[in-house]
């Protein structure tokens, strides 16, 4: 889930540092100044801070990826009917989560007179405040940056899937690519160039994705970012266009998909709204924070009625034919070969933007170690084993809907639902929350501990079939050679 200054926080600490990055302290850095108590939440060096505008787009960029490519299939699991009024009532519950977590941020950071805090700090000095929870604060702060990594990595797995499985398909199609733009429900074409296997392709991603993640800095990456923000808007305006004019009447789908699908469901979508890591980074770097929460409702609107939309609408198009990737499904002609491959290099961009997260939590503990003349040599090092670590992890799981709703599943449903009304009751734990507001908070994160435990075991459940069903029909192959 996505989208520049140079940013260098290599210090002493722990495995998970005090410092909890994100791609947005790099491409919206904090303006200058020396930090001071920030109780009315005004921003040193005003002039510097990110404008509404400003804030809105890095909203929007840290929300709109791959997930939203894999709605429709979402909207299958769950029904025509119950997976768009499922997708409303999740929006609205992740708006309020990150509405949670601003506002328990800003009262911390008054408290602590701190000019802002991060999720993990967060959820450590929350925890201060109740008695018995007090020794133990540092594993809140550390338990939200293990799921930060979790997650982070998990979108790297789906960035090679996603990559392989559509570069895969425009390589074989390469022979009846036409100009003719006629709907084709299942995209398999008669004529096919012989090729490899999607994980092969993801071994040949490997050594560029290496070279792009050894860039120095992120902002030499800001003009191609910018590059890849535009490709994958016109490609989004482009599968729109696609899907709207190639409805077929009558509509003749599911209301309501199987119970045991919903989980798919739920970690898919849980999957793209989990923006919430960039909520307090954006807030911290706005010059008039205190106008954020418009902010927030305003980006969230849009990123909501995007998912809604192309969710069904892409369901509506393809119906059961529906790939894990809505790209995946568009005709092999020229205009969407080419919305493919741009959508490809975006995410390609995104993926230096993701790893940015995890790389900056890990690496430097492990640097600050060593000697300075071997600090570039192993900040290198780590860098390419963390990329051969996602990168097997997508070769082991090569299905690009089960990896979204698995990696959705295990780890955004903690950061996006769970974690946020539990901050919120243990940070106001002495200053009477009301029992409305507890019991609001107890069902929130219940609901993200049902769709954890339930979207977990169903997509290792599905992964395990999966495997087993391509090694049958492997074997039958080879016993009919």
């Amino acid at each position: 889930m996505m989208a520049s200054s140079d940013v260098d926080i290599r210090g002493e600490g722990s495995l998970f540092s005090d410092q909890n990055p994100s791609e947005m302290d790099a491409l919206c850095p904090s303006p200058p100044g020396p930090s001071r108590p920030q109780r009315n939440y005004e921003r040193i060096g005003e002039g510097t801070g990110t404008s509404f505008c400003q804030t809105l787009i890095h909203l929007l960029k840290g929300n709109i990826g791959t997930g939203l490519l894999g709605l429709p299939l979402a909207v299958k699991n769950a029904g025509l009917v119950l997976g768009p009024v499922s997708l409303l009532c999740m929006g609205v519950i992740a708006v309020h989560c990150m509405r949670v977590l601003v506002k328990c941020s800003r009262h911390l950071s008054g408290k602590l007179s701190r000019p802002s805090l991060t999720y993990g700090e967060a959820v450590q000095y929350g925890m201060e405040n109740v008695s018995w929870l007090r020794r133990h604060s540092q594993w809140g702060k550390q338990t939200v940056n293990l799921f930060l990594i979790i997650t982070q990595l998990g979108f790297c797995c789906v960035y090679f899937v996603f990559l392989s499985d559509n570069i895969k398909q425009v390589v074989e199609a390469a022979n009846a690519t036409t100009f003719s733009c006629q709907m084709n429900h299942t995209n398999q074409t008669q004529v096919l160039v012989p090729s490899f296997d999607s994980r092969l392709y993801m071994l040949c991603f490997l050594p560029a994705v290496i070279l792009l993640v050894f860039t120095p800095n992120l902002k030499y990456l800001a003009p191609l970012s910018l590059v890849a923000n535009l490709v994958m808007t016109a490609s989004l305006v482009l599968i729109y266009f696609y899907s709207i004019t190639n409805i077929t009447y009558p509509i003749d789908l599911p209301k309501v998909g199987r119970a045991k699908d919903y989980p798919l469901f739920f970690g898919t979508a849980i999957f793209a709204f989990e923006g919430i890591g960039v909520v307090l980074p954006l807030e911290n770097k706005m010059q008039r924070p205190q106008s954020f929460i418009h902010v927030l409702y305003l980006g969230m609107g849009i990123v909501t009625f995007l998912y809604i939309s192309l969710g069904t609408i892409g369901y509506m198009c393809f119906g059961e034919h529906i790939g894990g990737s809505i790209t995946l499904n568009l005709p092999n002609c020229w205009m969407y070969q080419a919305v493919k491959l741009l959508y490809c290099f975006g995410i390609f961009i995104t993926f230096a933007l993701q790893f940015y997260v995890p790389a900056e939590i890990l690496i430097p503990p492990v640097v600050a170690r060593v000697s300075p003349r071997w600090e570039r040599a192993v900040d290198l090092l780590l860098r390419t084993i963390l990329v051969i670590f996602t990168c097997a992890l997508a070769v082991l799981i090569p299905e690009l809907d089960l990896v979204i709703s698995l990696v959705g599943s295990l780890s955004s449903s903690f950061l996006a639902l769970i974690f946020p009304p539990l901050l919120q009751i243990v940070t106001f734990h002495s200053e009477g929350l009301s029992p409305l507001a507890t019991l609001k908070n107890i069902v929130i994160s219940l609901i993200g501990i049902v769709g954890f435990l339930t979207g977990t075991y169903i997509a290792i459940e599905q992964i395990i079939a999966r495997n087993g069903l391509k090694h049958e029909e492997t074997f039958s192959t080879y016993m009919v050679q």
